[in-house]
């Protein structure tokens, strides 16, 4: 019996994955987290093999969640679950700590085979994630700019392309307005762009953040 956590803030989303897994003998939904701070009370109180984890939820979210998800658990599988294709998104959560990277779209048709793969130890991800992977091990690559950010500043990054404000992303992330103010200006030079509207050009062409009405 695989034991498994679903961490989403949308109860619906949660119920639907829940749905999923009950016509499987071989799963149990041990516990269910909507928001960070759950996530790690999960983690502590729970005995379970593999965290279903939303990339985007209230407080702290994303790769900074995987990374203490990991302090806490080690052996823990991780298996990611997310708006965004993009790989970038994928190779990073890898990094992290997880053990596998799945769209929320492909979801119904392929979470029972990637939490099977998870618990048993192995990775589930896209040939074109290991590909990328791969590449960022190979000397000499530079890859695209925005590879070149640290998970914190990718993080910022994402947010001011959603059109976040300085002061908003301050408090979301738990970090002084001048350290925030800093980080957008190093990204601004290390991608090579002059303004906020080039940030958020790039980040929509890249794939980066969802268009119009788009969320994780």
């Amino acid at each position: 019996m695989i034991r498994v956590v679903l961490a989403d803030d949308h109860g619906i989303l949660r119920e639907g994955l829940k749905q999923l897994l009950r016509g499987d003998d071989g799963f149990e939904v041990v516990g269910e987290a909507r928001d960070g701070h759950e996530v790690i009370q999960r983690v502590r109180e729970l005995e379970f093999d593999v965290l279903v984890l939303d990339m985007s939820m209230p407080g702290r979210s994303g790769i900074e969640l995987i990374k203490q998800v990991k302090a806490e658990k080690a052996k823990l599988r991780i298996l990611v679950l997310s708006m965004h294709e993009e790989q970038q998104y994928a190779v990073r959560a890898i990094r992290a700590g997880a053990s596998g990277y799945l769209t929320k779209e492909s979801a119904s048709s392929q979470l029972v085979a990637a939490l099977r793969k998870v618990s048993s130890g192995g990775a589930y991800i896209s040939g074109a994630v290991a590909e990328q992977l791969a590449l960022g091990n190979m000397p000499g690559n530079k890859g695209e700019p925005h590879e070149a950010l640290s998970d914190r500043e990718f993080q910022v990054f994402r947010l001011i392309a959603e059109g976040k404000a300085v002061a908003d992303i301050a408090e979301r992330l738990n970090l002084s307005v001048k350290t925030v103010s800093t980080h957008k200006a190093n990204i601004l030079q290390k991608m090579g762009l002059g303004t906020t509207g080039d940030l958020i050009r790039y980040a929509l062409s890249h794939r980066l953040v969802e268009g119009e009405g788009g969320g994780g």
